[in-house]
């Protein structure tokens, strides 16, 4: 390595994040890598480095984020209606009536969100007529805000050949009335249907895969975030991945979940067929390290698979529970056939007994000897309280996703199906990491409306909504500190990824992947935090996000 820096950066604050929790106030980057912080940087500085003045700015690692979907962020954000869940169903209907008078007479008015609390005012033939009235007569199918359920209007049913008589999917329901007739509400695999059919009359071209990911990252970006992971990645984005870091344009470290199920996507290939094209999809920058498993849905929809039942009276069977995806032996076969390849999984668990069949498989994995494969049980909002400890002793990872759980829509959502004390005892995060656990923090963004970590930082220190419009706290007993926080969302989801030897932390040798901040976040007042923004983003010593230069508008 060349040891003359390109760059230097000083006359700041350094928050490293190392095990020491070090301040520096200059950093010396070469060939992308840090090779020296404090005085020592300065002492090297050659003719041809280029000296930043950070004029007393604060500097920490890139923010990582654990479980988002980047793709499909970018793909709402260039082409599909992208409204926040709050809308009531009027608003909503509005947007889509308005969005679809933009499209041609034939063409898919696709998109969402719809809000999870919306589910009894969807399932009507009343509210069906209203959105076959707002899309014109176009086929629409739009995504409610866990991403996990959708609403068909008439004519995407008929393209998919749903009708009032149609068998319900495994994994899925097809919502209907009281006289039996389909509403076009579609729970998990049922909306699978609809995504296909679509697909197989408009299919996605690949170079939109490939620029939806592209104006993802840019986003990400955007948000001082260096490092992340897809959490349920198909064969396409990873092949687009590929060509996007041969190219020298894929500007951070991406690591994939190849789906092994699939009852919300509508995906292809899954399972061998998607894990036999992992290493030809592998590149210096990405990396298809995890399958994905999808073993429950979500408590809204009743899809959730918990201990105890859910509320009665609200619409589910008496003393409904959920179930999981698949039986317990289908659990174990996935595991153990990829632990002895060396492939991690990412495991989307929403209720306790989903929660408990993970842990309990895991056991099997490790008294096997694998001790190499990571772990993550995704989302794990609920964890019956024998089950903490097994966190740590298994060596699991807690993949959270703050924006999900904070006061907020979701978190609404579920006090209509869940007894009022389980409801609120959501993510116990500082008892998981007392016990030892390693706990990672994720977006899941687009089902969140932004991956902006500050939110989910001061969601994790207070236990509020970060933007005041839901009031309370959330089981407050179990906020964490700022410097916990911080490592949620840096050096610990480089661990859970596999990367902590390359970024998370800014040592020396380790990828120049940092960002510069518009405040200092252990000087401002906690009210501040979710406000800081990423004024600078670097990825491997080259700048890839300037909030200047975006915001300047170009002379004509």
């Amino acid at each position: 390595m060349n040891t003359v820096p390109d760059v230097i950066i000083f006359n700041g604050t350094i928050h490293t994040l190392d095990p020491r929790d070090s301040i520096a106030t200059a950093m010396a980057v070469s060939e992308g890598k840090i090779v020296a912080l404090g005085d020592d940087a300065l002492e090297l500085r050659g003719e041809e480095t280029e000296m930043i003045d950070l004029g007393g700015a604060a500097i920490m690692p890139g923010l990582m984020d654990v479980h988002n979907h980047h793709m499909l962020a970018g793909q709402m954000d260039l082409f599909e209606l992208n409204v926040a869940p709050t809308l009531t169903l009027d608003e909503f209907l509005e947007a889509v009536a308005a969005w679809s008078q933009k499209l041609d007479a034939d063409q898919w008015v696709i998109g969402g969100s719809w809000g999870s609390s919306l589910f009894s005012e969807l399932n009507t033939p009343q509210a069906l007529e209203r959105l076959d009235e707002a899309t014109g007569g176009r086929p629409a199918l739009f995504k409610d805000d866990a991403k996990h359920n959708r609403w068909a209007n008439s004519r995407a049913m008929e393209f998919a050949g749903i009708t009032d008589a149609t068998v319900d999917p495994d994994g899925g329901k097809i919502m209907r009335d009281a006289e039996g007739r389909a509403t076009g509400v579609l729970l998990e695999a049922a909306g699978v249907i609809v995504e296909q059919a679509r697909e197989s009359l408009s299919p996605t071209p690949t170079s939109q895969v490939a620029e939806a990911a592209g104006r993802g990252m840019e986003i990400l970006h955007s948000y001082g975030i260096t490092g992340f992971q897809d959490a349920a990645a198909s064969l396409q984005l990873m092949q687009a991945l590929k060509e996007l870091d041969d190219a020298g344009n894929l500007h951070a470290w991406v690591v994939t979940s190849m789906q092994a199920n699939d009852f919300i996507f509508g995906t292809h290939p899954l399972g061998e067929g998607i894990i036999a094209q992992r290493e030809p999809t592998r590149s210096a920058h990405h990396r298809p390290d995890f399958i994905k498993i999808f073993l429950d849905g979500v408590p809204p929809a009743g899809t959730g698979a918990f201990i105890e039942p859910y509320l009665e009276g609200v619409g589910f069977p008496e003393c409904h529970c959920g179930s999981t995806t698949m039986p317990p032996e289908e659990l174990e076969g996935w595991l153990m056939s990829t632990a002895v390849r060396g492939i991690s999984a990412k495991i989307h668990c929403t209720g306790d007994a989903s929660v408990r069949l993970v842990l309990d498989t895991i056991q099997k994995v490790r008294e096997a000897g694998l001790s190499e494969p990571k772990y993550h049980i995704a989302h794990g909002q609920f964890i019956h309280p024998d089950d903490l400890p097994r966190f740590a002793e298994l060596e699991v990872t807690a993949d959270i996703s703050p924006s999900l759980w904070f006061p907020g829509v979701i978190a609404e959502a579920m006090k209509l199906v869940l007894p009022a004390e389980r409801a609120s005892r959501m993510h116990p995060n500082k008892t998981l990491l007392a016990s030892g656990a390693l706990v990672a923090g994720g977006s899941d963004w687009p089902v969140s409306v932004s991956p902006n970590a500050w939110e989910g930082i001061y969601g994790l220190i207070t236990r509020k909504d970060p933007t005041g419009a839901f009031p309370g706290t959330l089981w407050e007993e179990e906020a964490v500190t700022l410097a916990d926080a911080l490592r949620i969302y840096t050096i610990n989801c480089a661990k859970a990824m596999g990367l902590e030897e390359l970024t998370g932390s800014l040592e020396v040798g380790k990828s120049a992947d940092f960002i510069m901040l518009s405040a200092d976040p252990f000087e401002v007042a906690l009210d501040q935090l979710p406000l800081i923004t990423a004024q600078q983003t670097w990825f491997s010593g080259q700048k890839v996000y300037d909030r200047l230069e975006s915001l300047s508008v170009p002379v004509s």
